[in-house]
């Protein structure tokens, strides 16, 4: 009974009031018994949402540090700890912590997701127990219990109606309609979506006006907003593109690095005349030259460089490794209420019998001009027709708006609002006829009356559904005067409008007796003279059209997926660039399609309307699966699984719901579609920066490793020593690849194409130049050592000069990596000021190491000549003159292939 469907498959919202009332065992006059209230307690459980099995504080901090690099960074702080260098140990932990302790605190909020949707619950409840009216804790309702709601209240559980007076619930959380909705107690067809389903009210929304009773039929977790709850635990989390690329790599190069090391190992052991124990550290020499111990740390700040940079254009990233995730997103699904548009009711058209007006402005800011054929209405009172209508949604208006910091804000109903707005607009603001009497919008006459003294005539002003307002008038007026009410002319005109995607409300008026002191719905019939049609519609914002026009330039598709009508959607979708105008899909024929199918029309349509939560969810889930990496933004609770399914969920800072936050990656600080452009440029740079940073760092590493691997198949001494290895790893890392993660965005980022998911983060040219310049640099540092021992300088001199050749080498390589294909000197050379304090730094740290007595009986190094310098720095030169040669060849073969 507690399913959303009877036992015998017939849906709650598809059957009548009576035969729920029969199959669920319930007096609707009296209520349910205490005992049948236990006996159900026990049977269907408390109305709560189940909670998960939580992860503990310290599980999740312990799972900071599953990552294959960490499992590498942890190795090379047991060998450095094995061999004694205990600084080095520490410094390599203190980079391990720091990076576990930024993402425990991104990652912190996850588990609030479910709490948050348990938070939505109504708390208390009032019913109807044997025949009295009691007020109870919401978790005691049981499948079977009358409920009494009334405006204001949070909707306790899924309730089907048997009475209703003018009841409006505002259901937007849950299915992405924009207004508030209309219910009744009217059994609905049986495949009616979510939205459609007028006779249910649905747990965890919330009534906006008038008031019900109805019977509970679904409780806890078979609730809809239980089934969302259900999904959230369900969706699994997607790693993140670099997360996966990181982790095959870090694989990949553990299993090369163990393999080389115990080959060279052997070579040694057999071919060379090395003892056991000077091969044992040559080897762990190899182990910590070929362990770019530096990059995770490096990784880490970059990406929160990234976050930084996203929260001052007003996006908050929640979890660190999303934030490059946003430079591979190729498709954003995007909700419509909110995001796309601003959730505010906005007059655009007035339509009078002899003329068609254009309205400008959005939202509630009273700012615009009436236009007709394109040109501002002069003098608007001298317009009768268009006057009498202005002054007639006035006075029928029970809403206000009000400008407060900054922001116009309205008080009542949303469709009231546009009308008020429209008015202040045409300078009526002041206008406000005596009101004697009227009569409130109530669903089953759809429209409102009032009884206004103006000057010194009364008048019965009048707006509702335009068909309502019609059948109750017999004259329309012209600037002629009245005449007889063309229906047929009214007809056409609200099918082009309704064409528009909008919303219409007519208008009409009455010279009443000045004597007149009420106003009864029987003696309104047939006497009104008809003014017009107002369209309505939820604006788009006013920043999306340039925002998606800019996603296509950078190879990113928008769909929009909404729980709106298909005509609005289809109209938003055409005005701000989404799909054709034509194409829509709606969740009626989501409902019926297999998944396969949907596969096939998830890249053909653009825009879905008339969705729910599943629908999201699978639609996301057949992007994944056509092998795109998509984001969904959105700020409803029926976001939720969809945000968590898909690879970057983009929540909305101002009107999202906590649950939605929670189960996101980034939240918009301006719920504004356009920041997710601007993250979008920000997730590529630091992609970019990513990369460069790989650029770097791991020619350091062939050096180191190919040095030494080359002094074993030479029989010499080591030229550089591990605790020396481990200087240049630190330095390195520590001062020139950190200059990296500020290096500004890159010209053109937004006109190239999203990367493919599978696209390795090491291409050709990265490896290709990642070999040379490993070759280029352990080349010229071997050659530097040689040449120092053939002149007779002692060993700690070679070996000083060998490791400032390979810090040289990397300095100038640095200013190499900061362009991948263009050259390094050119426009925008001096944009990144930490590249030249890093150097500085650099240069500092490297005399401390070349003359400060501490660290030559640290490291096994020697005080040098001035003069010798001048052999690392024409290293460091050459290396920079090779690289820019390379990339000039490289450019220059790329144009004629």
């Amino acid at each position: 009974m507690a399913e959303n469907k009877e036992r015998n498959g017939k849906l709650w919202h598809a059957m009548s009031a009576d035969e729920v009332l029969e199959k669920v065992k319930t007096d609707k006059e009296k209520g349910l018994g205490q005992d049948e209230v236990d006996k159900r307690l026990e049977e269907y459980g408390k109305n709560e949402l189940p909670k998960g099995k939580k992860q503990s504080w310290w599980m999740r901090l312990l799972l900071q540090f599953h990552n294959v690099l960490i499992y590498v960074l942890i190795a090379a702080a047991v060998i450095t700890a094995v061999m004694d260098h205990w600084i080095d140990t520490w410094v390599i932990l203190a980079v391990i912590i720091i990076n576990a302790l930024i993402g425990f605190v991104q990652e912190g909020k996850a588990e609030k997701a479910l709490e948050s949707i348990r938070e939505m619950l109504s708390l208390e409840a009032v019913v109807m127990r044997n025949g009295e009216k009691k007020t109870i804790d919401a978790e005691d309702l049981v499948p079977g219990d009358v409920v009494l709601i009334k405006s204001g209240d949070k909707i306790p559980a899924d309730i089907r109606l048997f009475k209703s007076k003018d009841l409006r619930v505002e259901e937007s959380p849950l299915t992405g309609e924009s207004t508030a909705v209309d219910k009744s107690t009217d059994e609905v067809s049986e495949d009616a979506v979510l939205g459609d389903r007028t006779s249910m009210a649905f747990s965890g929304t919330v009534v906006t006006y008038g008031k019900a009773s109805g019977v509970v039929v679904a409780t806890g977790a078979n609730t809809e907003l239980g089934k969302i709850n259900q999904m959230i635990s369900e969706v699994e989390k997607i790693t993140t593109p670099l997360l996966q690329q990181i982790e095959k790599f870090g694989k990949w190069l553990s299993v090369v690095i163990l393999g080389i090391t115990g080959a060279f190992f052997a070579f040694g052991y057999f071919f060379r005349d090395y003892d056991i124990s000077e091969l044992f550290l040559a080897a762990i020499g190899l182990i910590v030259a070929s362990i770019p111990e530096g990059l995770p740390a490096i990784m880490t700040i970059t990406l929160a460089i990234g976050v930084q940079r996203m929260a001052q254009r007003n996006a908050i990233i929640r979890r660190l490794p999303s934030v490059e995730t946003l430079g591979a997103v190729n498709v954003i699904c995007s909700d419509k209420t909110g995001t796309l548009t601003r959730n505010e009711m906005t007059a655009k058209t007035i339509v009078t019998a002899e003329n068609n007006y254009t309205v400008e402005g959005t939202g509630y800011k009273p700012e615009g001009k009436i236009l007709l054929d394109e040109k501002e209405v002069d003098s608007l009172e001298d317009d009768k027709v268009l006057w009498q209508l202005l002054k007639t949604i006035r006075a029928c208006n029970n809403s206000e708006i009000s400008e407060e910091e900054g922001k116009w804000k309205l008080t009542g109903t949303p469709t009231e609002g546009a009308l008020l707005t429209l008015s202040y607009k045409a300078g009526l603001k002041d206008y406000k006829p005596e009101r004697i009497d009227h009569i409130p919008f109530e669903s089953d006459h759809k429209y409102m009356a009032t009884l206004n003294k103006d000057e010194e005539e009364v008048y019965v002003f009048m707006t509702g559904a335009p068909e309502r307002v019609l059948d109750m008038c017999d004259k329309q007026l012209t600037d002629s005067g009245e005449e007889d009410l063309d229906k047929e002319f009214w007809e056409k005109k609200m099918e082009e409008v309704a064409a528009e995607g909008q919303r219409m409300l007519g208008a009409a008026f009455r010279k009443a007796d000045k004597n007149r002191k009420e106003i009864e719905k029987d003696d309104l019939e047939k006497r009104k003279t008809f003014l017009g049609v107002i369209g309505i519609i939820d604006p788009p914002r006013d920043e999306v059209i340039d925002s998606i026009k800019e996603c296509k330039e950078a190879g990113v598709t928008v769909k929009m997926i909404t729980g709106d009508h298909a005509i609005t959607a289809k109209a938003i979708g055409k005005e701000i660039g989404i799909g054709d105008g034509e194409k829509v899909m709606t969740g009626k024929e989501l409902e019926e399609m297999s998944d396969e199918k949907m596969r096939e029309i998830v890249d053909e349509y653009d825009v879905y309307a008339r969705t729910s939560p599943e629908h999201k969810l699978r639609l996301v889930t057949a992007l994944q699966e056509n092998g795109h990496l998509a984001a969904m933004t959105g700020d409803g609770v029926n976001d939720a699984p969809a945000l968590k399914k898909a690879n970057i969920g983009i929540a909305m800072g101002i009107k999202g719901t906590e649950v939605t936050k929670d189960a996101s990656e980034m939240v918009l600080a301006d719920d504004n579609f356009a920041s997710i452009v601007n993250a979008i440029e920000e997730g590529r740079t630091v992609y970019d920066n990513i990369r460069k940073a790989l650029l770097f760092i791991l020619p350091t590493n062939g050096a180191e490793s190919l040095v030494l691997m080359a002094a074993i198949l030479l029989g010499i001494i080591m030229p550089i020593t591990p605790a020396q290895i481990l200087w240049v790893n630190m330095v390195t890392a520590v001062t020139l690849a950190l200059a990296l993660s500020f290096e500004p965005m890159e010209e053109q980022v937004m006109e190239r194409s999203p990367r493919k998911p599978g696209t390795p983060i090491l291409g050709k040219l990265f490896i290709w130049r990642i070999t040379f310049v490993s070759f280029l640099i352990g080349g010229l540092t071997l050659a530097m050592f040689k040449y120092m021992q053939s002149n007779d300088v002692s060993e700690e001199v070679s070996r000083t000069i060998a490791v400032n050749t390979l810090v040289a080498g990397q300095l100038f390589y640095l200013f190499n990596c900061r362009k991948i294909k263009m050259p390094a000197i050119g426009k925008g050379f001096f944009n990144n000021k930490y590249a030249f304090i890093a150097a500085a730094g650099l240069i500092v740290l490297q005399i401390l190491f070349v003359y400060a007595p501490f660290m030559n009986t640290f490291f096994g190094t020697e005080g040098i000549e001035a003069g010798l310098w001048l052999y690392p720095l024409a290293a460091g030169l050459l290396v920079f003159i090779t690289v820019e040669l390379e990339k000039y060849l490289i450019n220059r073969f790329s144009k004629q292939s």
